[in-house]
């Protein structure tokens, strides 16, 4: 078993891309699912991925429900309660470049945005990694998980759609 997990990012849309492994199962789809009024965002686990590991805990998907003229609006894991999007890019300094968010379990972790990646850090260790660029296996970014992150692992993809989101629509945090 493998300590490290790389998922492939296709496609640079945050609200339309999908994540794949490197043997090319699909690990998440992120679409927009409904464009009337307010967008909603869908943020999906797959099954093909998932079976592949067990340590997988948490809910299969997220919907991100934006608010008019795509402005922050609020989500819902699974069946679960609303929660806002503002809740999960938490500042605890005006201007400080780390968003923070709260898993359902209750650990709290931080997304610090670098100018050129994005790291998940849980206490004072990084636990995941973004990073955009081109490569030869055609993805527009690469996503490198710890194990450890397999129990809140649609938890921590959400937020890095959102965060991707609140920089595409230049949302202040």
């Amino acid at each position: 078993m493998s300590n490290y997990y790389t998922l492939l990012q296709m496609g640079s849309d945050p609200s339309s891309l999908h994540f794949q492994d490197s043997e090319g199962r699909q690990a998440f789809t992120v679409i927009t699912v409904d464009q009337n009024a307010n967008p909603v965002v869908k943020v999906a686990r797959e099954a093909q991925w998932s079976q592949q590991h067990p340590d997988i805990m948490g809910p299969e998907s997220a919907f991100l429900y934006l608010g008019p003229g795509g402005t922050r609006g609020y989500m819902v894991y699974g069946n679960g309660k609303e929660l806002k999007m503002a809740d999960h890019l938490r500042q605890t300094n005006q201007g400080s470049p780390s968003r923070y968010f709260t898993t359902l379990a209750g650990r709290e972790l931080k997304w610090r945005l670098c100018p050129d990646r994005m790291e998940c850090v849980d206490g004072r260790s990084i636990v995941a990694v973004w990073a955009p660029g081109e490569s030869e296996d055609r993805s527009s970014a690469h996503l490198t998980l710890q194990h450890s992150t397999l129990s809140y692992v649609t938890e921590l993809v959400t937020t890095l759609i959102l965060n991707r989101m609140a920089q595409h629509l230049n949302w202040d945090a």
